[in-house]
């Protein structure tokens, strides 16, 4: 027994010595600390947001962490480990439904709630608003829009010209291309909403879907369907454009228009230079050559970046602090200048320096024409990929059934029972 009790007290001394004994605790009971999760374009705006927020609380020792996670993989990151996974995290806001279902976000209340209704848009607010267990609550804090629109070189077209895809199309040839990614559901789908198609989904309390329908192939479905796979095999439209073949072809002169977002900003306007423009999506031509031919705006999805808070973060009120300090009013204005990122705080966006810009103006545009993100289907992703790739193969074997391609994608969209969302 003797021999135990110096054994543990020569353990407890070398424990002392070193600096690392345990007996009290995991550090310094007084120390906050937070994991922040970001994307990797948004390490350097993070750390220094953070700097500026233990600046503004000098009150509390604040231990802030930031870790980089790609934003279209946050909710299956936090949900493989909730109760581990960041305090704070940004993401996009469809990703909501999975997250809340998986107690990953904590509900925003209070006054905290009314100044974060007060400072944004509208639209925003609406995007991180779900009814979740028969009650409507919000769940994120906003700070930017995300959607898609078009970037073009005026050396080679003027601002007349991008207002249609035909017009674009005239100046383009096929060693100087318009890019349009057609084998991405997000960027595909805008050519059905323009004429005012969709889809449904019902959910349980759980937020589980339980049906979902689309009228993707329905008539007037057909009929954009025919005008996409028109401009597929037009060689002037870069059909299997992606945000590499997309900045790689304003580089080299070979793209000269493209559909794309704020992120590829600065390296399109380093490649073009006193070049650079951008404006609202164009129209397309929708039963061309056909009675009822006519001109239809191509309308985008409109996402919105926020940050979430854990709802397992041991510090959730400091948690909560970080995210309304991260997504202000200045913060917002600070992000918009070193990313390009638009403001969802209406204050920052009446900014002058916001209001002047050509990508918030082209932006402030298309979100006229867009369809909020929000109760999207799991389901629409893949099959619309499907069908974009098949039209890209069709250009290359000569075959394309278009009716049974269509039908193919939408019957793998929509689900009726719930045996299909098991299987």
């Amino acid at each position: 027994m003797k021999k135990t009790v110096k054994t543990a007290c020569g353990i407890l001394a070398l424990c002392t010595a070193f600096g690392f004994c345990g007996c009290k605790g995991k550090g310094d009971p007084n120390t906050i600390k937070l994991t922040v999760w970001v994307s990797e374009a948004d390490r350097a705006f993070a750390q220094s947001v953070v700097e500026e927020f233990k600046a503004k609380n000098p009150d509390k020792k604040y231990q802030i962490s930031i870790d980089i996670q790609g934003e279209n993989d946050v909710a299956t990151r936090v949900l493989n480990d909730v109760e581990n996974a960041a305090d704070v995290y940004s993401c996009l806001n469809d990703q909501l439904s999975k997250l809340i279902n998986g107690d990953a976000l904590a509900r925003i209340a209070g006054e905290r709630l009314e100044r974060v209704k007060a400072a944004n848009s509208a639209d925003a607010m609406d995007s991180v608003t779900i009814k979740a267990n028969g009650a409507e609550g919000v769940y994120g804090m906003p700070y930017t829009d995300n959607t898609f629109f078009l970037y073009y070189n005026k050396a080679v077209l003027t601002e007349t010209d991008v207002q249609t895809l035909d017009g674009i199309l005239a100046k383009c040839n096929a060693n100087k291309q318009f890019a349009y990614p057609m084998t991405d559901g997000w960027y595909s789908t805008a050519f059905y909403f323009g004429k005012g198609l969709g889809y449904e989904i019902t959910y349980n309390d759980n937020l589980a879907e339980t049906s979902i329908s689309c009228d993707f192939d329905n008539e007037t479905g057909v009929a954009v369907t025919e005008a996409i796979w028109n401009y597929v095999k037009d060689p002037r439209v870069k059909a299997d454009a992606n945000d590499s073949k997309i900045t790689a072809g304003f580089n080299d002169g070979s793209i000269v228009a493209a559909a794309s977002g704020i992120w590829n900003r600065k390296t399109i306007e380093g490649y073009l230079g006193d070049n650079f423009a951008a404006a609202k999506l164009p129209t397309y031509t929708f039963n061309k050559g056909k009675v009822g031919e006519e001109q239809v705006q191509l309308t985008s999805f409109a996402g919105y970046k926020l940050m979430g808070v854990n709802n397992y973060s041991k510090h959730k009120t400091d948690a909560m602090d970080f995210a309304e300090f991260y997504t202000n009013k200045e913060n917002q204005i600070k992000h918009f200048e070193a990313r390009g990122f638009v403001p969802t705080d209406e204050s920052a966006r009446a900014d002058e320096k916001v209001q002047a810009d050509v990508c918030a103006k082209a932006i402030t545009q298309q979100l006229q024409h867009s369809k909020t993100q929000k109760e999207v289907p799991s389901t629409l992703w893949v099959p619309m990929e499907g069908l974009g790739t098949a039209m890209i193969t069709g250009i290359q074997s000569g075959s394309f059934d278009l009716r049974a391609q269509l039908k193919a994608c939408v019957d793998s969209i929509e689900k009726t029972s719930a045996k299909e969302f098991t299987e």
